[in-house]
Protein backbone atom coordinates (compact mmCIF):
# COMPACT_ATOMS: atom_id res chain seq x y z
CA UNK A 1 0.00 0.00 0.00
CA UNK A 2 1.38 3.32 -1.09
CA UNK A 3 1.21 6.04 1.53
CA UNK A 4 -0.06 9.48 0.38
CA UNK A 5 2.52 12.14 -0.22
CA UNK A 6 2.96 15.22 1.91
CA UNK A 7 1.01 17.43 -0.61
CA UNK A 8 -1.99 15.11 -0.53
CA UNK A 9 -1.95 14.95 3.27
CA UNK A 10 -1.84 18.76 3.46
CA UNK A 11 -4.82 19.18 1.09
CA UNK A 12 -6.92 16.69 3.07
CA UNK A 13 -6.03 18.43 6.32
CA UNK A 14 -6.89 21.89 4.88
CA UNK A 15 -10.26 20.67 3.63
CA UNK A 16 -11.07 19.27 7.04
CA UNK A 17 -10.36 22.67 8.59
CA UNK A 18 -12.26 24.78 5.97
CA UNK A 19 -15.49 22.77 5.70
CA UNK A 20 -16.93 23.94 9.09
CA UNK A 21 -15.99 27.55 8.32
CA UNK A 22 -17.67 27.48 4.90
CA UNK A 23 -20.79 25.83 6.33
CA UNK A 24 -21.08 28.53 9.00
CA UNK A 25 -20.67 31.26 6.38
CA UNK A 26 -23.52 29.84 4.28
CA UNK A 27 -25.79 29.69 7.34
CA UNK A 28 -25.06 33.36 8.19
CA UNK A 29 -25.79 34.50 4.63
CA UNK A 30 -29.09 32.60 4.59
CA UNK A 31 -30.10 34.15 7.91
CA UNK A 32 -29.21 37.63 6.71
CA UNK A 33 -31.32 37.15 3.56
CA UNK A 34 -34.32 36.12 5.66
CA UNK A 35 -33.93 39.17 7.95
CA UNK A 36 -33.73 41.49 4.92
CA UNK A 37 -36.86 40.02 3.39
CA UNK A 38 -38.72 40.34 6.70
CA UNK A 39 -37.66 43.96 7.15
CA UNK A 40 -38.48 45.12 3.62
CA UNK A 41 -41.81 43.34 3.18
CA UNK A 42 -44.82 45.01 4.90
CA UNK A 43 -45.95 43.10 7.94
CA UNK A 44 -49.38 41.53 7.62
CA UNK A 45 -51.96 40.72 10.23
CA UNK A 46 -55.18 38.83 9.99
CA UNK A 47 -58.14 41.21 9.58
CA UNK A 48 -61.57 40.88 11.15
CA UNK A 49 -62.98 39.45 7.93
CA UNK A 50 -60.34 36.71 7.70
CA UNK A 51 -58.17 38.64 5.21
CA UNK A 52 -54.90 40.40 5.84
CA UNK A 53 -54.16 44.00 6.69
CA UNK A 54 -50.86 45.71 6.00
CA UNK A 55 -49.38 47.21 9.15
CA UNK A 56 -46.14 48.51 7.68
CA UNK A 57 -45.52 52.15 6.71
CA UNK A 58 -47.72 51.81 3.62
CA UNK A 59 -50.48 50.17 5.64
CA UNK A 60 -50.45 52.94 8.25
CA UNK A 61 -50.68 55.55 5.49
CA UNK A 62 -53.68 53.80 3.93
CA UNK A 63 -55.34 53.59 7.34
CA UNK A 64 -54.72 57.30 7.96
CA UNK A 65 -56.15 58.25 4.55
CA UNK A 66 -59.26 56.16 5.21
CA UNK A 67 -59.70 57.81 8.61
CA UNK A 68 -59.34 61.29 7.15
CA UNK A 69 -61.90 60.51 4.46
CA UNK A 70 -64.36 59.16 7.04
CA UNK A 71 -63.92 62.30 9.19
CA UNK A 72 -64.46 64.54 6.16
CA UNK A 73 -67.65 62.66 5.28
CA UNK A 74 -68.86 62.95 8.88
CA UNK A 75 -68.15 66.70 8.90
CA UNK A 76 -70.10 67.11 5.68
CA UNK A 77 -73.03 65.09 7.05
CA UNK A 78 -73.15 67.23 10.17
CA UNK A 79 -73.41 70.55 8.26
CA UNK A 80 -77.19 70.91 8.29
CA UNK A 81 -79.41 73.96 8.03
CA UNK A 82 -83.17 74.47 7.90
CA UNK A 83 -84.96 76.84 5.55
CA UNK A 84 -88.12 78.22 7.17
CA UNK A 85 -90.76 80.45 5.63
CA UNK A 86 -93.32 82.64 7.42
CA UNK A 87 -96.56 84.40 6.49
CA UNK A 88 -97.77 82.10 3.71
CA UNK A 89 -99.23 80.57 1.79
CA UNK A 90 -99.02 83.13 -0.99
CA UNK A 91 -100.86 82.35 -4.24
CA UNK A 92 -98.32 84.39 -6.19
CA UNK A 93 -94.98 83.15 -4.88
CA UNK A 94 -95.37 80.01 -2.77
CA UNK A 95 -96.06 77.74 -5.81
CA UNK A 96 -92.92 79.06 -7.51
CA UNK A 97 -90.92 78.34 -4.37
CA UNK A 98 -92.36 74.83 -4.16
CA UNK A 99 -91.43 74.23 -7.80
CA UNK A 100 -87.83 75.24 -7.12
CA UNK A 101 -87.55 73.17 -3.95
CA UNK A 102 -88.99 70.11 -5.70
CA UNK A 103 -86.53 70.51 -8.55
CA UNK A 104 -83.68 70.56 -6.01
CA UNK A 105 -85.16 67.79 -3.86
CA UNK A 106 -85.15 70.04 -0.78
CA UNK A 107 -87.65 69.97 2.07
CA UNK A 108 -88.39 73.17 3.99
CA UNK A 109 -90.59 74.30 6.88
CA UNK A 110 -93.60 76.57 6.35
CA UNK A 111 -95.22 78.44 9.24
CA UNK A 112 -98.67 79.31 7.93
CA UNK A 113 -101.11 82.05 8.82
CA UNK A 114 -104.47 80.40 9.40
CA UNK A 115 -106.62 82.85 7.42
CA UNK A 116 -104.40 82.37 4.34
CA UNK A 117 -104.43 78.60 4.69
CA UNK A 118 -108.23 78.74 4.54
CA UNK A 119 -108.06 80.73 1.30
CA UNK A 120 -105.47 78.54 -0.44
CA UNK A 121 -105.92 74.97 0.81
CA UNK A 122 -104.53 73.47 -2.40
CA UNK A 123 -101.13 75.05 -1.68
CA UNK A 124 -101.17 73.71 1.87
CA UNK A 125 -102.08 70.25 0.60
CA UNK A 126 -99.20 70.39 -1.89
CA UNK A 127 -96.73 71.37 0.85
CA UNK A 128 -97.73 68.32 2.85
CA UNK A 129 -97.75 65.99 -0.17
CA UNK A 130 -94.22 67.01 -1.15
CA UNK A 131 -92.80 66.34 2.31
CA UNK A 132 -92.44 69.82 3.78
CA UNK A 133 -93.06 70.44 7.47
CA UNK A 134 -96.06 72.67 8.19
CA UNK A 135 -96.11 74.78 11.31
CA UNK A 136 -98.41 77.28 13.00
CA UNK A 137 -97.99 81.07 12.68
CA UNK A 138 -101.29 82.04 14.38
CA UNK A 139 -104.52 82.79 12.56
CA UNK A 140 -104.15 86.59 12.15
CA UNK A 141 -100.39 87.09 12.70
CA UNK A 142 -100.81 88.58 16.17
CA UNK A 143 -98.12 89.29 18.73
CA UNK A 144 -98.89 86.73 21.39
CA UNK A 145 -98.00 88.75 24.47
CA UNK A 146 -100.51 91.48 23.57
CA UNK A 147 -103.53 89.19 23.67
CA UNK A 148 -105.46 87.63 26.55
CA UNK A 149 -105.04 83.90 27.12
CA UNK A 150 -108.32 82.94 25.53
CA UNK A 151 -107.48 84.86 22.37
CA UNK A 152 -104.02 83.27 22.25
CA UNK A 153 -105.53 79.80 22.43
CA UNK A 154 -107.91 80.63 19.59
CA UNK A 155 -105.15 82.07 17.39
CA UNK A 156 -103.10 78.90 17.63
CA UNK A 157 -105.98 76.43 17.95
CA UNK A 158 -107.96 77.74 14.96
CA UNK A 159 -104.91 77.58 12.72
CA UNK A 160 -104.24 74.03 13.84
CA UNK A 161 -107.82 73.04 13.01
CA UNK A 162 -107.57 74.51 9.52
CA UNK A 163 -104.33 72.69 8.75
CA UNK A 164 -105.67 69.44 10.20
CA UNK A 165 -108.76 69.63 7.98
CA UNK A 166 -106.52 70.03 4.92
CA UNK A 167 -103.69 67.60 5.71
CA UNK A 168 -105.02 65.31 8.44
CA UNK A 169 -102.08 66.35 10.63
CA UNK A 170 -101.91 68.61 13.68
CA UNK A 171 -99.25 71.30 13.95
CA UNK A 172 -96.66 70.43 16.58
CA UNK A 173 -94.52 73.54 16.02
CA UNK A 174 -95.33 77.23 16.19
CA UNK A 175 -93.39 80.23 14.96
CA UNK A 176 -94.55 83.06 17.24
CA UNK A 177 -94.94 86.31 15.29
CA UNK A 178 -92.15 88.76 16.10
CA UNK A 179 -90.45 86.02 18.12
CA UNK A 180 -92.56 86.69 21.22
CA UNK A 181 -93.64 83.54 23.03
CA UNK A 182 -95.51 82.66 26.22
CA UNK A 183 -94.01 79.48 27.67
CA UNK A 184 -97.27 78.64 29.43
CA UNK A 185 -98.73 77.76 26.03
CA UNK A 186 -96.28 74.93 25.42
CA UNK A 187 -97.83 72.46 27.87
CA UNK A 188 -101.38 73.68 27.46
CA UNK A 189 -101.43 73.48 23.66
CA UNK A 190 -98.67 70.84 23.30
CA UNK A 191 -96.67 72.81 20.76
CA UNK A 192 -93.02 73.76 20.56
CA UNK A 193 -91.83 77.22 19.54
CA UNK A 194 -89.32 77.42 16.69
CA UNK A 195 -87.38 80.67 16.45
CA UNK A 196 -84.40 81.33 14.16
CA UNK A 197 -80.66 81.96 14.13
CA UNK A 198 -80.16 83.66 10.74
CA UNK A 199 -82.46 86.54 9.76
CA UNK A 200 -81.62 88.52 6.59
CA UNK A 201 -84.63 90.83 7.21
CA UNK A 202 -85.85 89.93 3.74
CA UNK A 203 -89.17 91.64 4.34
CA UNK A 204 -87.42 95.02 4.47
CA UNK A 205 -85.79 94.87 1.02
CA UNK A 206 -86.35 93.77 -2.56
CA UNK A 207 -82.61 93.38 -3.11
CA UNK A 208 -82.20 89.66 -3.77
CA UNK A 209 -78.39 89.84 -3.79
CA UNK A 210 -78.40 91.42 -0.35
CA UNK A 211 -80.61 88.69 1.08
CA UNK A 212 -78.46 85.94 -0.41
CA UNK A 213 -75.21 87.50 0.77
CA UNK A 214 -76.49 87.89 4.33
CA UNK A 215 -77.51 84.25 4.61
CA UNK A 216 -74.62 82.48 2.87
CA UNK A 217 -71.97 84.44 4.80
CA UNK A 218 -73.57 83.76 8.18
CA UNK A 219 -74.90 80.21 7.80
CA UNK A 220 -73.29 77.57 10.00
CA UNK A 221 -74.09 74.02 10.97
CA UNK A 222 -77.41 73.79 12.84
CA UNK A 223 -78.75 77.20 11.77
CA UNK A 224 -82.44 77.91 11.22
CA UNK A 225 -82.86 80.46 8.44
CA UNK A 226 -85.86 82.82 8.48
CA UNK A 227 -87.39 83.90 5.16
CA UNK A 228 -90.87 84.72 3.83
CA UNK A 229 -92.62 83.07 0.89
CA UNK A 230 -94.85 86.06 0.18
CA UNK A 231 -92.19 88.16 -1.60
CA UNK A 232 -90.71 87.54 -5.05
CA UNK A 233 -87.24 88.65 -3.95
CA UNK A 234 -87.29 86.29 -0.98
CA UNK A 235 -88.32 83.29 -3.09
CA UNK A 236 -85.62 83.98 -5.67
CA UNK A 237 -83.07 84.44 -2.90
CA UNK A 238 -84.11 81.19 -1.21
CA UNK A 239 -83.41 79.10 -4.30
CA UNK A 240 -80.04 80.76 -4.85
CA UNK A 241 -79.20 80.17 -1.19
CA UNK A 242 -79.93 76.46 -1.64
CA UNK A 243 -77.62 76.24 -4.65
CA UNK A 244 -74.76 78.11 -2.98
CA UNK A 245 -74.89 76.36 0.39
CA UNK A 246 -75.17 72.95 -1.25
CA UNK A 247 -72.01 73.65 -3.18
CA UNK A 248 -70.38 74.40 0.18
CA UNK A 249 -71.42 71.03 1.57
CA UNK A 250 -74.58 71.92 3.49
CA UNK A 251 -77.62 69.65 3.64
CA UNK A 252 -81.14 71.01 4.06
CA UNK A 253 -83.47 69.52 6.67
CA UNK A 254 -86.79 70.48 8.21
CA UNK A 255 -86.77 72.48 11.44
CA UNK A 256 -87.88 69.59 13.65
CA UNK A 257 -84.63 67.75 12.84
CA UNK A 258 -82.66 70.60 14.43
CA UNK A 259 -84.82 71.52 17.43
CA UNK A 260 -85.42 67.99 18.71
CA UNK A 261 -82.63 66.40 20.81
Amino acid sequence: MKLPGKRAVFLLYACALLLPVLAGSFREQAGASKMTAKTEAPARETGTGGGTVETGAGGRMAETDAGSKAEAQEDEKSRQVALTFDDGPSPDWTPKLLDGLKERNVRATFFLIGMYAVQYPEIVERMDREGHLIGNHTYHHVQLDLEDEEHLRREIGDTDKVIYLITGKHTDYVRPPFGVWDERLEEELQVLPVLWTVDPLDWTTENTDQIVEKVVTEAEDGDIILLHDCYESSVEAALRIVDILRDEGFAFVTADELVLP
